[in-house]
């Protein structure tokens, strides 16, 4: 068992560049690894179960907003084509809008008002845009004043473009799922 530790401590050995072998008798040695500060970080047991909640709210939204994204894209760059009617494009949204209610609402509908919150987020941060001018410019400013209502109802702004220096622990739960913060916002914060 020793042996194992010490074969193990000979190999992390090139890792720790201040790492140092000090004789400490005729024939013996000790290593000298470096200091290693070790912080909590979580406050209390509170935050850290705050952490992890929304770390699995997350993971259970992921595909939902794979889905609204990947849709975003699609219908922005098919809205966007040149010589498109404005009929032609109402009912490409609305076609595109209908697949997606039938494929998802059910599941959405299940979600609790946190994982709803959070998905509305992660969509403004993955779009780059703010939800209300999503709705404004896709659908028209009645629904989306409709929409902006019912989000301030539930405590939400629909109007507000997402921040990421205000998400510190949904950046941190992102990056590690595998989603990086996309390149038009400017991080501006330190872990």
């Amino acid at each position: 068992m020793i042996t194992r530790i010490i074969i193990a401590l000979f190999l992390l050995l090139p890792f720790y560049g201040n790492a140092q072998v000090r004789p400490l008798y005729d024939n013996d040695t000790m290593l000298m690894l470096p200091e290693v500060r070790v912080t909590a970080r979580w406050k209390n047991d509170t935050d850290r179960y705050h952490y992890n909640q929304m770390k699995f709210y997350v993971t259970t939204i992921l595909p939902y907003l794979d889905a609204a994204t990947k849709l975003f894209k699609e219908v922005n760059s098919k809205v966007n084509e040149e010589g498109i009617s404005r009929k032609a494009r109402k009912q490409y949204v609305n076609m595109r809008e209908d697949e997606m209610r039938t494929q998802f609402e059910d599941k959405v509908k299940a979600l609790n008002v946190t994982q709803g919150t959070l998905l509305v987020k992660l969509i403004s941060r993955q779009t780059e845009l703010n939800i209300y001018k999503i709705l404004q410019e896709f659908k028209n400013p009645l629904t989306a004043i409709k929409w902006q209502a019912w989000g301030r109802v539930n405590g939400m702004n629909l109007d507000r473009k997402y921040n990421p220096d205000e998400e510190n622990d949904l950046e941190n739960i992102m990056d590690e799922l595998g989603y990086p913060l996309p390149p038009s916002y400017a991080r501006t914060f330190v872990n």
